[in-house]
C-alpha cells in the first residue's frame, strides 16, 4: 500500500482511495462528514488557476479542497473504474 501519497499529490483524472487521515485538524474532521473517510474512492479533477483550490469527484459530487486541507488525506492510487 502507497499511502505516503496524498489527496494533493494525485495528477488530473487519477483516482486514489483513502487509507488514512490526519484527524489533527478539527476543519479535518468536518470534511470527513461530508463522506472523506477511510475506504473512499476519489478522483481529482483539476486544480484551479494557481493550483488552489483542488477539486476532486467523490460519491458522484463534486468537492473542492484547499490544498493544505488535500495533505491531511492519505491514499493509495487506483485505477478509475475501482
Amino acid at each position: 500500500m502507497e499511502s505516503h501519497f496524498t489527496l494533493a499529490d494525485l495528477e488530473p483524472g487519477q483516482c486514489g482511495r483513502i487509507e488514512r487521515i490526519d484527524t489533527s485538524d478539527p476543519q479535518v474532521q468536518r470534511l470527513m462528514v461530508l463522506g472523506l473517510v477511510e475506504q473512499t474512492p476519489v478522483q481529482f479533477i483539476r486544480a484551479a488557476i494557481g493550483g488552489d483550490p483542488l477539486e476532486f469527484r467523490l460519491y458522484g459530487i463534486a468537492l473542492s479542497l484547499r490544498r493544505e486541507q488535500a495533505r491531511k488525506f492519505f491514499v493509495s492510487r487506483i485505477a478509475a473504474h475501482d
